[in-house]
This record gives C-alpha cells, structure tokens and sequence, in this order.
C-alpha cells in the first residue's frame, strides 16, 4: 500500500501543469541536443543549471532528467539518418542503424530504437520505484565510516570504468579532489588554496567547472570538426517494424534493458558502457552474428535498449546514497545543492515528492518522446545541418551570462574561461574530464567521512575496518583496482577502449 500511495504523490507531483511542461522542455530540449553531434547532456546541462535558481526543486530536477534520458533518444536519429551520433551512446548504434537505412530500412530502425528505448525506460523506472527506497533505507544506518568507504569505492569504479588510460583517469580524479578543496575548511575555518586570491576563499563553484569544462571545453572542440557534420541522409519509409522484426528484436531488447539496467547503477557506467556492453553480447549470442554491421535490426535494438536503461538506472545511486555514477549525475547533484537539498538517502523521507515526482516523471517522459519522436524526424535531421558557427557564439553567452548571475562576479566568467582552455587541453591530451567532476563532487566529502570517523573513533583508523560494511566496501574497491592492472584484464579493457573510439 506504501509503494501505491508514493507513486499517487509521484503522480500528483509530475502530473501538475507547470510540471508536465518542464518534463516536455527538458525531452524535446534532450533530444536536439542529442541529434547535435559534440553537445551532449553533460554540456547542455552545465549550461542550465543557473536557470534552475528560479525553479521549484522538483520542477529544476523533472526537466533536467528530461534532458539526459531524452539525449539518448535523440542520438539515435541522425546515428541511423546521417550515420552521425549525437550521442557517444548511440556510436554503436550507427554500426547497423545506418546500414538499414541505406537498404530503405530507416524507418523500421528508428522505430526500434524508440520502441526499445520506450520498453528499457518503463521497466528501469520501475527498478528505481521497487529498489531505490530500500537502498536508502540501508543507507540510513551507515556511519562516517562506511559513507567514506562508498565514496572511495565509487572513485574507483569510476577510474576504472572510465575510457582511456587508467593513469589520465587516477590523475583526473586528484585533480578533481584538489580543486574541491580549494576554499574554507568546514572543521577548523580556515582558507586553503586559495592563493590570496579573495574571490577563492569560498571555493570553486561547481557551476563555473561544469560549464567550462563541458560547455566552453566542447565548444571548442566542435569548432575544429565542424566540417565532419556534412552528410547526406537516408530516406524514411515505413515507420513500423515488420513481425519478423518484432521475432527478432524482443530478445536482445529483453537482455540490453537488463544489462544496461545493472550497468548504469555502477559508478562510471551509464549509457555509453551499457550501449557497447550489449551490442558486444548481442554479436556473440545472435543467430545473425554474420549480419552485424551490414544492418542486423539486433545492433539497433540492443544497445538503444541498453543505453535508455543505464541512463535511468544511473539515478538510483544518486539518488539513494548521493553517488554519482557518472558526470550528468554529478551535475543533478550540483542542481540538488543549488536547491539547498543534502544528497542522499535522505532525499527520499524528507523530500518525497521530489523524489516520487522524479520516478512518475520518467514514465511521462519516455511515453512523450515515443509519440513525439518519430513524427518530428523530419524537424531533427533538418537541425544537423546548421552551421556549428552559428550555434557556438549564443552558446558562449548563454554560458557567461549564466556563470555572471552565480555572484554577479567577472572573476568566475575568467575562471570559467580558464577550466573551458583547460577541458580543451585535457580532451587533446586524451585525458576525459568526466572522473575530474566525479572528484570535485565527492573529494569533499570523502575528507569530511574521514575526518567525522576519525574524530569518533579518536583516531583510530581501524575503525574503516573493523565496521564490517565498511570493510567490505574497502576490499571490493582494492580488488576492482588489482583485476584491472592484471595484463589480459588491461588489455581487454583497452581493446574495448579502442573499438569504442
């Protein structure tokens, strides 16, 4: 009867008009910025969130999950039309996607990525109503101890999660724990790095990184492939898969909403890894192994279900323990903080329906891109062919009118514009500025768990051991780091790294 009465103020809180038309924005909002190749949620998100200031909680949080969950609908569109992903989730959709649509398939495929995105999304937001509240009822009664555990757990799944070389992702996360350091000590009220710079000594706003990192970062970066957007798209025709499609698509939508369900719940996991994790499995187990990358309708349905899984999966850690799994869940922790809101297992008990009216949103949501998506197919492939150098310089106000408002301070547009030069050096260096925001969230808090423990403990460091929760957390955390420097381990990962590039 609990769950019944949640989901009726879940209900009651996203069925309101003012939020139904947010969750409309943030979906419609999502899915341009997921047709644009190099914009991206992360980015897009970034760039909103001083405009959350003036909205309710539940509101700001409705429209900004729109966004992410709408991102993947949107990448696959212009992945299947134009061979072009929007979104690094949907690169493996464009595998097959585009193939069919070059054999007069495009519809077929565009109508099995929404309705698989459709089905991973209803069956993941129900994971998120059955098993979040009992995840944060546990997380009630962890102590300093175990919090700091959890936290160090999640950083080392993320550098391990995380593309690339495993030494740029460690070196990310220090840089990001460093930079989340910079301001007043909570514990003693002293200034630290801070440089005798006056504007520094309440730290480094997490808006001001998001949005140079991701927004100027990706600007730039867009600016020098401006000319790879050019492509010619495939002719739509007949919206509606066939019954052979449907016999051989039902399975792999089945086995990439559960794996993408688990995978998004990971640190460092998400869309990207899910689409990938499942479009490798499905080339294993399928009947058509043979068909993959010529147009195997498996390819399409697989990781678009994978991918719309792990995207709404990856709120339960943020939303239940305050962990984010990857940098757009690390920015919907940012909103919570701009909000006033304490992430974690908290939110649940003392603000439902900001977390009830998130999960019914969800079910909204999917259920408007599926009726909006496909007959606005036209509208969105027409956008890829706006010139990037037309979009870039209302971007880039759009972002120093947004950091400006923070304090009405120039000091944080300079510094914006120094983490933007910094996000462009970092990508050409190969180095992904996601584990630097994943460690600007949590370094903070790791040091405040670890210094609350100690302090209980009087000093006794054993006590990260000697809790059995938090002992546990800590060998999970020392395994995931030993398998990943084992040589064929390595090697697999970087293997798969690289198909993924």
């Amino acid at each position: 009867m609990d769950f019944l009465a949640n989901l009726e103020l879940g209900f009651s809180t996203a069925g309101t008009l003012h939020n139904l038309l947010y969750c409309l924005v943030g979906t419609l909002l999502g899915t341009a910025i997921g047709v644009l190749p190099g914009l991206g949620p992360t980015a897009t998100i970034a760039m909103l969130l001083p405009l959350t200031f003036g909205l309710s909680p539940e509101s700001s949080l409705i429209m900004l999950a729109g966004i992410f969950y709408g991102a993947q609908y949107g990448g696959s569109t212009t992945a299947i039309l134009v061979n072009l992903p929007g979104e690094s989730s949907s690169i493996v959709t464009a595998l097959d996607g585009y193939q069919m649509a070059r054999q007069g398939k495009a519809g077929r495929a565009l109508a099995t990525a929404a309705l698989g995105s459709f089905f991973a999304g209803t069956v993941s937001t129900v994971l998120i109503a059955l098993f979040a509240p009992a995840l944060a009822s546990v997380a009630l009664s962890f102590g300093p101890a175990e919090y700091f555990s959890l936290m160090v757990l999640g950083l080392v799944a993320s550098i391990v999660l995380a593309s690339g070389s495993l030494l740029h992702a460690i070196g990310m996360i220090v840089m990001g724990i460093v930079l989340g350091l910079v301001g007043i000590d909570v514990n003693s009220g002293a200034a630290r790095y801070d440089f005798g710079i006056p504007d520094l000594i309440e730290g480094i706003d997490f808006v001001v990184v998001a949005m140079g990192m991701f927004g100027l970062g990706e600007i730039i970066s867009n600016l020098e492939n401006e000319n790879g957007r050019s492509a010619m798209m495939a002719k739509v025709t007949g919206l509606f898969p066939t019954r052979e499609d449907f016999r051989r698509m039902w399975a792999p939508v089945l086995r990439g909403t559960a794996l993408g369900s688990v995978l998004g719940i990971l640190p460092g996991g998400g869309a990207m890894l899910a689409s990938f994790a499942s479009y490798a499995l499905e080339k294993k187990v399928s009947r058509y192994g043979s068909e993959f990358g010529k147009g195997a309708i498996e390819g399409v349905a697989g990781p678009e279900s994978a991918n719309n899984a792990g995207a709404q999966t990856s709120f339960i850690p943020m939303l239940t323990l305050g962990i984010p799994s990857n940098s757009v869940m690390a920015l919907m922790i940012g909103a919570l903080i701009i909000q006033g809101i304490q992430p974690g297992p908290s939110v649940i008990t003392e603000q439902p329906a900001l977390f009830w009216g998130i999960v019914a949103s969800m079910w909204i949501g999917n259920l408007m891109l599926l009726v909006l998506n496909l007959p606005l197919v036209g509208v969105w492939v027409k956008m890829i062919s706006v010139p990037y150098h037309y979009l870039y310089p209302a971007i880039l106000l759009f972002c120093a009118i947004g950091v400006f408002s923070l304090s009405n301070s120039t000091f944080n547009v300079y510094l914006m514009a120094l983490f933007g030069a910094a996000g462009y050096l970092l990508r050409k260096l190969d180095c992904e500025p996601a584990p630097l925001l994943l460690g600007f969230i949590l370094g903070p808090m790791v040091e405040e768990y670890l210094r609350r423990a100690l302090l209980i403990s009087g000093g006794d460091a054993t006590v990260f051991v000697t809790h059995p929760i938090s002992a546990v957390m800590l060998a999970l955390a020392m395994v995931l780091l030993a398998i990943v420097v084992l040589p064929t381990i390595r090697r697999t990962r970087q293997e798969a790294f690289q198909d993924e590039d």
